[in-house]
């Protein structure tokens, strides 16, 4: 596997060779904590922005994410129900997501999983994708990789600037977005609500005999509001300079029906709440070569799962989850005095405390679990950011990590970018460690069939390189292949009795990912990627599960002009997206709902569309239309993705 797919990475800047793209570098944030060029980063990134969200109909996080190369989501049920999502082949608990730098990860979940499917993108700017690990940054769970979601900011030239979309179509389906966002003197602010209502589908695979076609509906609501303020100098400009204080708070609800396999029960319904928010000041010193600042946050999640006795079944569940994490952490930029063949120095430290808290209390037809617990950790970590000869830039990282009652981690991350404009290539390695530290449940939870969380759990931790190149075959097409490989140890798992957890496995992950970006002109681009990997548990060489070999992405984006409109330089923006995931190991299920064991699952091929119209210079109609072939593919075995939909309506900003 690692032969063929270095051929590949060899093979891939083998063709003639013209200027660099004179395009504007896309500014990374999440990647060093510093903003740098994309270009310049070490790191595996891609950036979805609100222009690409909305020209792609993307609601949910999980929409947004489902063409990220490396990135395998997995819902298991309709639209707001648990998705799953694996980065590089590493397992759902090691994708670390952020809020505008600050971590909610529910701390109740037990094995601490980010649910990707309940997240809405009304309110949100950017997403910046980080792949690989990146612990030695942001500690915990970031083996696989970071997510960080950017809210919306204000526009710095107007007092108020409304901004909504109103959209409805198939599956009785109805979503709003509102929102005034503006600039006064040196005060912005935003606000930002959404929601969405849908009958939804029906998430059990039509080929189940016992399939009874019942719909799991959603009904979505968030709102957002964030401010911030600059304040003049408070002292001589060359000790203090501005001050910029931001806040931000946003709560969300979902409402929604459940799925379970292989036979539906309709009484199953969850209700899934969150609020986070934080206080945030930055302060320049010395002329603005020094920021400081600090970050007061708090998340909490409250999810609550029900199923009462019908005729359908006799089963019964009570699942309640609250999860909380208060977090305050000390940062600092600081940019350093060029060095002979050094420049662009900059150097990232800082400190912080963490708490959190978790209460379970499950009951399920006669099994209880249950977990009323909390856990600290303090942390500390220093970076720098380097640019030798003015073609290779330089990146580490180094992170103490010191949670109570366990043992803590220690991480680090080096890379580099080398610049070759001679032949409109950039060559990028890195590597480091990573590590995600046990749940809160798997420490101290216990049920009544005799299990018992093992608070002597240690962290589970990886080492990971990769390495990379990125060519301008033209002025307007680029390829980059990257190879990458980690290997995981202490993952935690079932003890063979059931009774508890221990740090036993093992897994070995290697894999290519190759693209291709190809801006032809203003009326047509496209992106594609592809990636190939092999995963394996080391205990057995079985391959891990719902980690496909293969998956693939092709964006488009035609956009002719249309003279038809009253619009200035309007165009019709057309969107398809072509998504494939190929076979992966799962646990199957018979048509007849009885279990097969674990096996290989059916590979998927899903095209989505999306239409957009300028009919005047604030408005903009669109349509939206998904899985186009009615494709039955099951991303988790039993569990289909929704049928054909489309969806009309209109947005604008004023």
């Amino acid at each position: 596997m690692k032969h063929r797919i270095l051929i590949l990475l060899a093979l891939a800047p083998l063709a003639p060779i013209s200027a660099q793209t004179a395009s504007i570098p896309e500014t990374i944030v999440t990647a060093t904590r510093i903003p740098t060029p994309q270009e310049r980063l070490p790191a595996a990134t891609t950036v979805i922005d609100r222009q690409i969200i909305e020209e792609r109909g993307y609601v949910t996080l999980a929409d947004a994410l489902v063409s990220v190369p490396g990135f395998n989501i997995v819902p298991s049920g309709g639209i707001g129900q648990q998705t799953s999502g694996f980065m590089r082949g590493t397992n759902s608990n090691h994708v670390l997501v952020l809020r505008d730098g600050v971590a909610i990860n529910d701390a109740s979940e037990p094995n601490g999983a980010f649910n990707f499917g309940n997240t809405l993108l009304g309110d949100i700017e950017r997403i910046e994708v980080v792949r690989g690990p990146v612990s030695a940054i942001y500690g915990t769970s970031a083996i696989g990789g970071v997510i960080n979601l950017i809210t919306r900011r204000a526009p710095a030239d107007r007092q108020a600037q409304p901004y909504g979309e109103l959209a409805g179509g198939t599956n009785y389906t109805a979503r709003g977005i509102a929102g005034i966002a503006g600039t006064i003197g040196n005060t912005d602010y935003g606000v930002t609500g959404q929601s969405l209502s849908t009958r939804g589908s029906n998430a059990v695979a039509p080929r189940f005999y016992s399939n009874q076609g019942e719909r799991d509906g959603l009904r979505s609501a968030l709102i957002t509001a964030r401010g911030g303020v600059n304040l003049g100098e408070t002292a001589p400009a060359n000790v203090l300079g501005m001050t910029r204080l931001d806040g931000l708070v946003t709560i969300r609800e979902n409402r929604f029906g459940l799925d379970s396999v292989p036979r539906d029960d309709p009484n199953y319904s969850g209700d899934d709440r969150n609020w986070m928010g934080f206080l945030r000041s930055a302060t320049e010193l010395f002329g603005g070569d020094w920021t400081t600042g600090l970050t007061l946050s708090a998340t909490e999640d409250r999810r609550r799962y029900t199923n009462w006795r019908d005729s359908q079944s006799s089963s019964t569940a009570d699942d309640l989850y609250r999860g909380r994490r208060e977090r305050l952490a000390w940062d600092n930029t600081v940019r350093l005095a060029d060095f002979g063949i050094l420049t662009a120095n900059n150097l990232v430290f800082g400190a912080g405390s963490e708490n959190e808290s978790a209460f379970t209390k499950s009951i399920q037809s006669g099994f209880r679990q249950d977990v009323d617990r909390s856990q600290r950790s303090a942390f500390g970590y220093i970076g720098t950011q380097h640019r030798l000869w003015d073609r290779l830039d330089v990146t580490t990282a180094l992170r103490q990590d010191a949670p109570d009652g366990f043992d803590g981690a220690t991480t680090w991350r080096l890379g580099g970018v080398l610049s070759l404009p001679e032949i409109a290539s950039r060559l990028t390695a890195s590597g480091g460690t990573a590590f995600k530290a046990p749940s809160i449940y798997q420490r101290y939870g216990i049920n009544n069939f005799g299990f018992r969380g093992n608070p002597d759990l240690r962290p589970e931790n990886a080492t990971a390189w990769e390495a990379g190149i990125e060519t301008d075959i033209t002025q307007n097409l680029t390829v980059s292949a990257l190879y990458f490989e980690s290997r995981i140890r202490n993952l935690i798992n079932f003890t063979p009795s059931f009774s508890s957890y221990e740090n036993i496995a093992r897994a070995h992950i290697q894999g290519g990912e190759f693209g291709v970006n190809w801006r032809h002109s203003d009326g047509f681009s496209t992106r594609a990627a592809w990636t190939v990997q092999e995963t394996r548990d080391e205990a057995n060489g079985a391959a891990l599960a719902r980690r496909p070999r293969n998956s693939a992405s092709l964006s488009p984006r035609i956009a002719p002009r249309v003279d038809w409109v009253d619009v200035p330089n309007a165009r019709l923006i057309i969107a398809p997206e072509f998504i494939y995931v190929g076979e992966h190991r799962d646990f199957l299920y018979r048509d007849n709902g009885t279990t097969a064991g674990n096996g290989q699952s059916d590979e998927g091929f899903v095209f989505n569309m999306t239409a957009s119209l300028p009919i005047t210079q604030q408005i903009t109609a669109f349509i939206e239309a998904r899985n186009l072939g009615n494709r039955r593919y099951e991303p988790a075995n039993g569990f289909v993705i929704p049928g054909r939909s489309a969806i009309l309506g209109l947005r604008g900003v004023f």
